[in-house]
């Protein structure tokens, strides 16, 4: 896990360098009135597809959302996709359930891109644009690298729907941002260190970092064996809220941007209670429209840190395999 964290500068460097050009294939499949974007995953790509459904939503000015795949599985739902775009995400491309979904959803007329590692995978013959990751084998269980590849490939996904929160200036500086977070660990290690022995964890964020909570959610489940939540920080306010106490911690994402103070008041008010709250510090030259990158890099290495202080292996975390055969 650590060895292949440590690749993603290096995967993130090649898709900047191509940014526009996987921008410009999606582009050119687009409807000709694109009635929404749909997007199609489960797991950790499942997280990177929340942050594709707010910067699309954001870029293209229509609706986005997830698709529900039993709806089409287990339901048999008849649903007409015409004028839609739908992103299918899997880091293996092998999940059939994924594939399938994405083959009916095509036939009901809709547009389809997968962002995927294989490019010769399954999933990838099933659409018409491939968006490659090419950050190469990944022999981790817990996805880290293939993750943050998505989460740039569907910011390329989104700029080809319309104006994009950033610039290319910002796209190419993102992998020596990455580089320098991964090179001074120091404060995820230490929050590890408070937090080892926690059974229960909440992390929070809102807006376009709330993916990221997700994610750091689902890495410390499955490593470190810790029941973590993943939750907007409104979602926070309206019930779980009342469930964390001095031995119920809560780790918040922030960044600069519109939800910044709703992040700092919650932060305040469990302080004022006794709830210990970890910060982990983010890039402030990165825009938040990118900042869930470095966020969920941070959250990798708190994950990982948490699970070498609770003696587990983060490489093989148990009842997980690297393909999960949903259907």
């Amino acid at each position: 896990m650590r060895a292949e964290m440590a690749e993603q500068p290096d995967v993130l460097g090649r898709l900047a360098d191509r940014f526009e050009d996987h921008a410009a294939r999606v582009r050119a499949i687009l409807p000709d009135r694109l009635a929404g974007v749909a997007f199609l995953a489960r797991g950790s790509s499942d997280n990177a597809a929340v942050y594709g459904r707010y910067l699309c939503e954001l870029a293209g000015g229509r609706p986005a959302g997830l698709v529900a795949p039993s709806l089409l599985t287990l339901y048999d739902a008849r649903v007409d996709y015409d004028g839609y775009l739908v992103v299918a995400l899997s880091q293996s491309g092998a999940t059939p359930e994924i594939v399938t979904v994405c083959e009916r959803l095509r036939a009901a007329g809709a547009r389809t891109v997968a962002v995927v590692n294989d490019a010769t995978s399954p999933l990838a013959e099933a659409v018409e644009v491939v968006v490659p990751i090419e950050a190469g084998d990944e022999r981790a269980v817990p996805a880290t690298k293939t993750v943050t590849g998505q989460m740039l490939a569907l910011a390329a996904v989104a700029s080809a729907l319309g104006p994009v929160p950033f610039d290319r200036g910002a796209i190419a500086a993102l992998p020596g941002e990455v580089r320098a977070l991964l090179a001074d660990a120091a404060e995820p290690a230490g929050l590890a260190d408070r937090l080892a022995s926690a059974e229960r964890l909440f992390l929070v964020a809102r807006g376009l970092l709330y993916p990221a909570a997700l994610e750091a959610a689902l890495k410390v489940k499955e490593t470190a064996r810790i029941f973590a939540e993943g939750l907007s920080v409104a979602d926070f306010r309206h019930g779980p809220i009342a469930a964390v106490d001095e031995h119920v911690p809560v780790v918040a994402f922030e960044h600069a941007g519109p939800a910044r103070d709703d992040v700092r008041d919650l932060v305040a008010t469990l302080e004022e209670r006794g709830v210990p709250v970890g910060r982990l510090a983010l890039p402030a030259a990165v825009p938040e429209a990118l900042a869930p990158i470095p966020a969920v890099v941070r959250a990798q290495q708190l994950a990982l840190n948490l699970t070498l202080a609770r003696g587990l292996d983060p490489d093989a975390p148990a009842g997980l395999s690297k393909v999960t055969e949903t259907h």
